[in-house]
């Protein structure tokens, strides 16, 4: 299934999403001096970026070469043009952003930067891509690694990893973000990278949560190390016990960055909860999407067997969801972590 995909060097890149993260990716490609048509739904951060070359909004002091970018608030021009397709908006949002695209995707490889469940489909993004546009494994990759966007927008050194089946065209892109500060490694596991990347960020809620809360870091410590077994029962049950069959930076280190970095936007969204604030209240202060909040509901639709190997995302799940206090929920879980 798909067309066919002839991406090269010289190939045009697409960037779907104005946010923080898909303003580092689009800095990181001018800076190797690639042409990007980039869609911008956002008036404001569109007239910011055509008359002062930076986005108002997101990472504000990043400044870009303009000349190197088409902006458009067309998702049919800006994609029509393009070879890759780079998805950068919070999963809540893809399905809007696309909702008046009538270009194909079938002659793109489209790569999801995005860590995130598609709330009311409770898919993962490369899965709603495969049923609704109807693309094949190999033309699509998915991003992904310790990555904070306000790191990267400044050239603080990163370990990027691309996932895909099709490895010869991941190389090519990977090619395209390599810089001095950005390096690049490569796996075929789209779907267990996937699925970490979206789990890690529930538990970076959690260990928000726990910090808000008052618990010190020997505590959190053991949170996180439970945190990493769940989330290795999830992804393959006979691996727990093995855990050298995963690449570390892939799985842990983003786990880690999510759980311990002032960056991370799901630890903000933890903290508020833990210090008092409603889900609801914590909610409309954030100023970014907290993936993980949407991520957590999909623990409703796992089996009962499943939810009791996983009690801190059950737990995540339900104070987000079912209105159980958080101290309440944090002091049951103390006896469940060992």
């Amino acid at each position: 299934m798909g067309g066919h995909i002839d991406i090269g060097k010289e190939s045009r890149c697409a960037v779907i999403g104005h946010g923080s993260w898909a303003t580092a990716i689009v800095k990181v490609l001018t800076m190797n001096k690639l042409s990007v048509d980039w869609y911008i739904r956002n008036a404001e951060v569109l007239e910011s970026l055509r008359h002062e070359g930076r986005n108002c909004r997101y990472l504000p002091e990043v400044e870009f070469d303009t000349s190197l970018i088409r902006l458009s608030d067309d998702v049919n021009k800006t994609v029509d043009g393009a070879d890759v397709v780079v998805l950068v908006t919070p999963a809540a949002y893809l399905k809007s952003s696309f909702s008046d695209l009538r270009v194909s995707l079938q002659d793109k490889f489209v790569v999801s930067a995005i860590k995130g469940i598609i709330p009311d489909e409770n898919m993962f993004v490369t899965d709603y891509l495969k049923k609704v546009y109807g693309l094949s494994g190999a033309q699509l990759c998915f991003v992904s690694g310790p990555t904070h966007a306000e790191e990267v927008g400044h050239g603080k050194l990163t370990y990027l990893t691309l996932a895909s089946a099709n490895i010869g065209k991941a190389r090519i892109l990977g090619e395209k973000l390599q810089t001095p500060f950005l390096k690049v490694n490569y796996v075929r596991g789209m779907c267990y990278l996937e699925r970490a990347a979206v789990m890690k960020n529930i538990y970076a809620i959690m260990v928000g949560m726990a910090v808000g809360l008052g618990y010190g870091d020997n505590f959190i410590s053991v949170l996180v190390s439970n945190c990493i077994k769940e989330m290795f029962f999830l992804l393959d049950p006979k691996s727990v016990t093995d855990l050298t069959k995963f690449n570390p930076s892939n799985f842990f280190g983003d786990l880690l960055v999510s759980c311990y970095s002032s960056h991370s936007r799901n630890r903000q969204l933890g903290l508020l909860i833990g210090r008092g604030n409603t889900v609801k209240t914590a909610l409309n202060e954030m100023t970014m999407v907290a993936e993980g909040y949407y991520a957590s509901a999909m623990m409703s639709r796992l089996p009962d067997e499943t939810r009791a190997q996983l009690p801190i995302a059950e737990t995540a799940y339900q104070v987000l969801h079912q209105d159980l206090p958080v101290r309440k929920a944090m002091k049951a879980l103390e006896s469940l972590l060992s």
